[in-house]
């Protein structure tokens, strides 16, 4: 059985390449209509026939991809504002003698907190973001030296070398922050997946993230569905049904899809822009 992977997520999905019809870039350029299926995104005329594109992020992770992203962008935009507030309540304590009450230690502030745990399959966003590690220790180790300047009357030395960090390591770190932000906005290409079910006409759309690889199986390397749950897919009965199995190899895992259990209507076929019939799964 030939495959082609696609990435949703955090998760891998299987589609069988018969079951494939094409693949195109996501313009956005979808004909709404009113349903009750948060998944279905829209209906995109294919070669004369109307198809509904549905979003395979919300229904495999009740998420859409691009919320995931927006969510993103946001922490680490709240994460640089984090770091101002830090270097400014650190000049603060400095010039005034104040008390320094933010986080010296670089796990223990919201954003240490957060990028120690992170975890992503972007290769290039995980490169990015290892970049921060240096800047970020550093600016914070710098609290306690600067602040020992001052215990000891050397005021003016610590406001020198605060300086010379604001416009090095603590510009560096606005950069990667910006950096970052760019980077989760402009690589997010997702693409529809048009569906077959004779493999001349579009059944459906699937909007996945990106095409990963092709690969072969057998059928005897298809585990029951049961084992998904071994890997954190919280199943509801709608999704379950075009589960059809899991694939392993290794220590990787993807899960096989059959496009056909979700429903295309067949008023469809007759489909005009003042149409507004519902559909979505069954």
């Amino acid at each position: 059985m030939d495959l082609i992977n696609f990435r949703v997520g955090q998760k891998t999905i299987s589609l069988k390449i018969l079951d494939i019809l094409l693949t195109e870039r996501y313009e956005g350029n979808l004909t709404s209509l009113p349903n009750g299926n948060p998944s279905f995104l829209g209906v995109k005329d294919y070669m004369g026939t109307p198809t509904p594109i549905f979003d395979l992020g919300l229904i495999l992770n009740n998420q859409s991809s691009s919320e995931v992203n927006q969510a993103l962008v946001k922490l680490l935009h709240d994460r640089e504002q984090d770091h101002k507030a830090w270097l400014a309540a650190l000049e603060h304590s400095i010039h005034e003698g104040v008390a320094f009450t933010k986080a010296r230690d670089p796990r223990q502030c919201e954003f240490g907190k957060w990028f120690y745990s992170f975890k992503t399959d972007n290769e290039d966003l995980k490169a990015l973001l290892a970049r921060f590690e240096e800047p970020h220790d550093k600016l914070h180790s710098l609290s306690s030296t600067l602040l020992d300047m001052c215990a000891k009357g050397e005021k003016e030395k610590a406001i020198r070398t605060l300086e010379k960090e604001r416009t090095t390591t603590y510009q560096k770190l606005i950069r990667l922050f910006e950096s970052a932000r760019d980077q989760i906005t402009l690589d997010h290409k997702p693409i529809i997946v048009f569906t077959t079910l004779d493999g001349q006409k579009p059944h459906i759309g699937l909007l996945v993230d990106q095409v990963q690889d092709n690969i072969h199986c057998d059928e005897s390397e298809i585990k029951p569905l049961h084992e998904i749950t071994n890997i954190g897919f919280d199943i509801d009965p709608q999704t379950k049904q075009m589960m059809k199995g899991l694939i392993k190899r290794d220590d990787t895992h993807s899960v096989l899809i059959d496009p056909s259990a979700i429903f295309r209507p067949e008023h469809l076929q007759n489909y005009e822009p003042e149409e507004t019939e519902s559909y979505g799964l069954f």
